[in-house]
Formats: C-alpha cells, sequence, structure tokens
C-alpha cells in the first residue's frame, strides 16, 4: 500500500527526515506516533505529494508518486486544522468538495452519523471547532477511498463524537482500506490502532503491535513504554 525507501527531508539546516524506511501493508489502521518535531507531519505530506522529498522512493497504490499525481485521487486525507471559507455554508462546501472530486452519495449518511443537518444552512465561520471537524470527517469519509490518512482526527470531539468516530473508522477497516493516523491521545490510538509506527528525530524508532513495543520497552502498559522511548532518548 505505502513503501518507502531511504526518506530524506530538509528545511534549510533542519534534517527532518532521515533516511526512512517503511512498508505498510494493504488493510489495517497504523497510528504514526513522535514527539513534537519528530517529522510525522512531513511524512504525511510526502506520502500526499504536498512536500517534495531531497532523496528517497516512494510509491503509493503501486505506484511511484514522482510520475504519477493521479495516485491522490484514491487517498481521503483529514488536515489537522480545518480552514474553511468562513463565508460559506456547510452543505455548500460539502456540494463544492463533491463538484471537485466526484459523486457521492455517502455524505448523508455521514452527516446523519454526526448529527450536522442542523448546522448545514450555517456559515462554516459561525461554528464551534468541534462542529468544524465533524465537518472535516465528513468531507474525508464520504468518498470511499483505499488510502485514509487521519492527522489528529479527534480535535475538538465530543465523547460521543469520539465513539461515533471510532467506529466509523473500525466500519472502513472491514472494507479493506488502509489507515494512517497521528494522534497525541494515547487511549485512542491503543484502541483502534492494529500497528504503531514511532518516528523520533527524523527516522523509524520501531513499527510493530503495541504489545511488542511493551516488551520491548519492559513497560506494563502503552502510555509508560511511549514515556520510556522518550526518556532514554533525552536523558
Amino acid at each position: 500500500m505505502v513503501n518507502i525507501q531511504d526518506l530524506h527531508k530538509k528545511f534549510g539546516k533542519n534534517q527532518v527526515l532521515s533516511g526512512v524506511d517503511l512498508s505498510i501493508s494493504e488493510g489495517g489502521i497504523f497510528a504514526i506516533l513522535g514527539p513534537n518535531g519528530s517529522g510525522k507531519t512531513t511524512l504525511i505530506k510526502v506520502i500526499l505529494g504536498m512536500v517534495i522529498p531531497n532523496k528517497g522512493d516512494i510509491k503509493v497504490l503501486g505506484e511511484n508518486i514522482k510520475k504519477n499525481p493521479e495516485y491522490r485521487h484514491k487517498i481521503d486525507y483529514l488536515p489537522q486544522i480545518a480552514n474553511f471559507p468562513s463565508n460559506l455554508k456547510v452543505k455548500e462546501l460539502i456540494t463544492m468538495i463533491k463538484d471537485l472530486r466526484k459523486p457521492t452519495t455517502d455524505d448523508q449518511h455521514l452527516i446523519d452519523l454526526f448529527k450536522l443537518e442542523p448546522f448545514l444552512d450555517k456559515k462554516l465561520g459561525n461554528l464551534s471547532g468541534g462542529t468544524k471537524q465533524k465537518v472535516n470527517l465528513v468531507l474525508t469519509f464520504m468518498f470511499n477511498s483505499p488510502l485514509v490518512i487521519l492527522d489528529e482526527p479527534t480535535t475538538g470531539l465530543d465523547p460521543i463524537s469520539l465513539i461515533r468516530l471510532k467506529d466509523l473508522i473500525k466500519t472502513e477497516k472491514a472494507k479493506g482500506k488502509t489507515i494512517l493516523i497521528t494522534s497525541h491521545i494515547m487511549s485512542f490510538v491503543e484502541e483502534i490502532s492494529d500497528e504503531i509506527v514511532f518516528i523520533l528525530e527524523g527516522k523509524i524508532y520501531f513499527k510493530g503491535s503495541i504489545s511488542e513495543l511493551k516488551t520491548k520497552t519492559q513497560q506494563p502498559d502503552f502510555e509508560h513504554a511511549i514515556a520510556s522511548i522518550l526518556t532514554d532518548n533525552h536523558a
């Protein structure tokens, strides 16, 4: 699904990614974790073609992304911050995105799931952060693509919406989709992830299951295992 070899990226003198090798198989939920500044967002943006690496070979869905930008049509992406035009109504934004990408009828199911019907005629600039995030989720999931990338999807969600999001992600996984997630909420990651990819100082420090990570770090639970990595590498 995603294959990356010897990936390097610098911003000025700042080496953000340093020889990343990563293979993510088809189907399953993969959490990309790491401290702030570790290279998580840069890695995601390289996969999306939004950042051009200095070096490395990247294949997504079997396509070398340098040669064929069409692969992006097979990815659904939820950005960390939803910057929507404030003067547009919610329903106008949904219609515009459908016109730009492809026809879909899945939006109504998602609108119902996240209880957005009362907000469809409201302008985006008047919505709370949590409601904007629900709109963000509708726009992300309504196209049924094989690869889904979610950057901090839980931001601003109330407890009931968070439960609905977790159920939605599990439903999409059951369809055979590959889902990449970044999150700072360890309980969320632990509940839904099949594997984690931990990035530290621009390199893959660990890739595997949470139980394997606990064994490697000799810690009793997931949060302590993550804390152990950070402590050991910043001692």
